[in-house]
Formats: C-alpha cells, sequence, structure tokens
C-alpha cells in the first residue's frame, strides 16, 4: 500500500513484527474502504523520532485519535493549530497543571519526543470515527517486541489505561518506574489518572538516577 515506508525505522526495523506480521497487516489496511488514521507516512513517526538507545521515557497510550486531523503519530500529541485540544491531551495538560504547575502551549508534543519520550500506542492505526477500530489487526505484536526491545536497561513506563497495562505486564516495577493509571480520556481520568503526579515522579526517578529531567512544558524556541 503506498504511503508507508519503513525506511527511517533505523534499529526498530529488525523487530520481527517488520518481516513476520507487517505484511498481512498492510494487506488488511489497503482493504479497509475506510479513511484510515493517521496518515500512512506518519503511522511510525514514534519509533522513528525515538531510537532504542535514546528513549529514556515510554508513554503508551492505547490507539490514535479517530477525528481526523487529530492523530499524527505520535501518541496523545497532535498538531500544534489543533484547536480545540483532544480531549484526552486536555486532560493531560489538566494534571500536569496540577503536577508541575506549567504545560505546553500547543498540542505538539514532539519535543518531547526530541528529549527521548517514545510516545506509542499499543495499536497505530484507527478508522476515523471509530475508536479501537484495529484493534484485532495484530499491532499488539508490536508493542511487545517495542517493550521486549527496550527491557535492556531501566526506563520510566507511564501505562495509561487497561490496554497499555496488559501490554506491559513484562516490565519489572523492580528495576523500570512503572507508573499505572486509568486512561486520561474523560471517560476514566477521574479513575486514577488525575492526581497521580506522573510528570514530577518521573523527573524525580530520572534525576535520581543522574539522569538530566524531561522539559514537560517548554518546546525549545524556533531560531
Amino acid at each position: 500500500m503506498s504511503g508507508y515506508s519503513l525506511s527511517a525505522l533505523g534499529q526498530w526495523r529488525s523487530l520481527p513484527f517488520f518481516t513476520e506480521t507487517w505484511p498481512y497487516l498492510q494487506e488488511q489496511l489497503a482493504a479497509d474502504t475506510r479513511q484510515i488514521l493517521p496518515p500512512a507516512p506518519q503511522v511510525f513517526r514514534a519509533l522513528e523520532q525515538v531510537q532504542p538507545g535514546d528513549a529514556r521515557v515510554i508513554i503508551l497510550g492505547q490507539d490514535p485519535y479517530p477525528t481526523p486531523g487529530h492523530a499524527h503519530g505520535l501518541a496523545f500529541s497532535a498538531d500544534a493549530d489543533t484547536r480545540p485540544l483532544p480531549r484526552s491531551l486536555n486532560n493531560i495538560f489538566k494534571e500536569m497543571q496540577e503536577d508541575i504547575g506549567t504545560r505546553p502551549r500547543t498540542a505538539d508534543l514532539g519535543f518531547w519526543a526530541d528529549q527521548g519520550v517514545l510516545l506509542l500506542n499499543t495499536v497505530l492505526t484507527v478508522p476515523a470515527g471509530e475508536a479501537k477500530g484495529h484493534d484485532k489487526l495484530g499491532w499488539q505484536a508490536l508493542t511487545t517486541q517495542v517493550l521486549d526491545r527496550l527491557s535492556d536497561q531501566p526506563r520510566a513506563y507511564l501505562l495509561w489505561g487497561a490496554g497499555a497495562h496488559k501490554a506491559a505486564l513484562g516490565v519489572d516495577a523492580d528495576v523500570n518506574l512503572k507508573i499505572e493509571t486509568a486512561h486520561p480520556s474523560p471517560l476514566s481520568a477521574r479513575r486514577g489518572f488525575f492526581s497521580s503526579r506522573p510528570f514530577s515522579r518521573t523527573n524525580a526517578w530520572l534525576q535520581a538516577r543522574g539522569d538530566r529531567a524531561i522539559n514537560w512544558a517548554n518546546p525549545p524556541e524556533a531560531p
């Protein structure tokens, strides 16, 4: 199917998923007559932007935003000019404001990825308007292999929602920081996402290990 490229995956390209599962999954996407989100060139953006050795924090969601124009390949993120904010992202920013007293000015979380935050969904595509519409395609095999690849050293895992919890069952909470909460969607945020303080807790853990904190709120100014 035109538009899907594996050329920028770097070290992720060696995962078995891309030879064993992707050909079948790509056929299924090609046969789906619905609008598929995000656009094909952005489906693997999270992996393209954060290579295994650079990943310090993994934020795991469920599937991309089903609203056309929102999903752009990074979990929970959207283009900077997206108004209003996607509702899950609005709740993430509410929690951040409560947690660390500040928040980004726009919906674009690409500057998190630039700092080694892997913004990954457990399912990488969705039919427009049909949340979880691609849950059964087999994307979870990729998530499993990504997390296995990242088990080589301690990392911080922010696991938002039941799908993320299930995907990360094998992540060792004794070695890694593992923060499991409800999903930040309006349907569930009040069941444990709010007041979980994921941003300050992650930075405290990173700094205790001698690593630099994540700048969650202020993207660098364009030159």
